[in-house]
């Protein structure tokens, strides 16, 4: 009987989740049109926060309780599936390609690299001062009971401080769109303000309750199936904080709004690393080991190629979104093996 309810709520869950999305995508691309802003801004902004809601509430909460090293881990788990399954299986679907902007290109992607990267020598700086050029040294750190960093509070504020300096550049750019478009005319009716706001709202608490429903009846499906603890936690777990990302990207692509399934997914990533890391760092800094240096490496792989991938035609395809989601899988079978 507990199975059954179990599937059951599965199954409510994910018609929350995509109703949610639905409503959610609808609201923001009429936001984007009330007012004259691109559709991309959105996604990486108000779209990116949306979806984001899960890892906050998790994060946040893991740091009042000085068991930071979850935020740590559920933000490079959720970035690795943004980029790659998120952007991977929304290229699969969306069959034509899914067109990546070239400002995106220039300013969010790069960004990205560049925040992964900063990510890998704060967890590496006690490694650094002790001589990372002796070999000797470099495999001390494996023991897991030996930090290889510690990202500090000063590292939390760093990041807030480049956050609020990527949403100044952002809302910028939307008013010089806005400015641009202030004289063309917008074909057709656009839902209010007060229609728009109510559909976004209503998304994302869809969004959640839906996503809160798929992992904890995953989770109990999964274990009266005899799934261990580690498994679910890689999968399950560590995949369903950023569903509402998948879902709500697909959605958008398939509404022909893949502006804000790009940005959608490249801004969750900014969003994790600057907003969610910083905060909960900024509350209580996190001792960082060696398997999460490795995990972070991988997340800095997949950004390059991810990147590369989408500047080659301004578009990933869907072999190339196969690849993405085909190198995400590699990376979960070696977690779980190591």
């Amino acid at each position: 009987m507990d199975l059954l309810l179990n599937f059951l709520l599965l199954l409510v869950g994910f018609v929350l989740l995509v109703k949610g999305a639905d409503f959610f995508v609808d609201g923001s691309s009429s936001v984007a049109k009330i007012l004259r802003i691109p559709s991309v801004i959105v996604g990486v902004t108000v779209v990116s926060l949306g979806t984001s809601l899960p890892e906050l509430a998790v994060s946040t909460t893991a740091a009042l309780k000085g068991a930071n090293e979850i935020a740590l881990s559920n933000v490079i788990g959720s970035n690795m599936f943004n980029f790659m399954v998120v952007l991977g299986v929304t290229a699969i679907i969306y069959k034509k390609g899914v067109p990546v902007k070239e400002s995106l290109l220039k300013v969010e992607f790069p960004l990205n690299i560049v925040v992964t990267l900063a990510l890998i020598i704060m967890s590496m700086d006690i490694f650094i001062r002790s001589g990372i050029f002796k070999i000797s040294k470099i495999f001390k750190p494996v023991n897991k009971e030996i930090p290889t960093g510690t990202i500090s509070r000063i590292d939390g504020i760093m990041l807030l401080i480049v956050f609020i300096a990527f949403m100044v550049y952002t809302v910028r750019a939307a008013i010089k769109a806005r400015n641009e478009a202030a004289d063309k005319e917008e074909e057709g009716k656009n839902k209010s303000v007060v229609v728009a706001i109510a559909l976004i709202v209503v998304g994302i608490v869809m969004i959640k309750f839906g996503g809160d429903f798929v992992v904890n009846a995953a989770q109990k499906i999964a274990t009266a199936f005899g799934m261990s603890q580690t498994l679910i936690g890689l999968t399950i777990v560590a995949c369903g904080t950023s569903l509402p990302e998948l879902v709500t990207s697909v959605v958008a692509a398939k509404k022909g709004e893949c502006d804000l399934a790009v940005g959608n997914a490249v801004g969750s990533n900014l969003f994790n690393m600057l907003f969610i890391l910083g905060v909960s760092t900024s509350i209580h800094a996190v001792d960082v080991f060696a398997a999460s240096v490795v995990d972070l490496c991988v997340l800095l792989f997949m950004c390059i190629v991810g990147t590369i991938f989408c500047k080659r035609k301004n578009s990933i395809n869907a072999g190339e979104g196969a690849i993405m989601t085909g190198m995400y899988i590699l990376y979960i079978v070696y977690a779980i093996i190591r």
